[in-house]
């Protein structure tokens, strides 16, 4: 069996809700996401995939650190064991008129998490974009609190 590590960002920009990057891969939608490549940490890949496939600069939120795991078969027929880890990065409103996809993906979209159940199809990144939707808006109510 294969091992594959990834790392990658689920980008927002906040206006009255949070409005949340998502790319459509050729089979569906999803978030910034790339291997982790040898010596390079996961909070550096998630850094250098969005640069690489949105186009975007992105600083790290603290205390926001997801992971997935699954098995698929790739197109040699080999089962391969995933493992994602996925970080959560705010980016100012101007820059998300300022993303450019990569040549992996087909379109991309800001959606706020209502409109992304048009989109997002896979469960387990519909619980991801629920847990970042709630964290985000626990450090907005603290920020309001001081």
């Amino acid at each position: 069996m294969i091992n594959e590590n990834s790392a990658g960002a689920i980008i927002f920009y906040l206006d009255k809700e949070p409005h949340f990057l998502i790319l459509k891969y050729t089979t569906y939608w999803g978030f910034v996401k790339g291997w982790i490549e040898p010596n390079e940490t996961p909070k550096k890949t998630a850094i250098r995939e969005a640069k690489e496939e949105a186009g975007v600069s992105i600083k790290l939120i603290n205390g926001f650190k997801q992971e997935q795991r699954w098995f698929y078969i790739n197109k040699e027929k080999e089962k391969v064991r995933k493992h994602a880890v996925y970080f959560l990065a705010e980016i100012p409103k101007k820059s998300a008129k300022k993303v450019k996809i990569s040549h992996e993906h087909e379109d991309f979209k800001f959606v706020t998490l209502k409109e992304s159940e048009k989109y997002i199809k896979i469960k387990s990144n519909k619980e991801l974009l629920k847990k970042a939707y709630y964290f985000i808006k626990t450090i907005k109510q603290q920020k309001l609190n001081f």
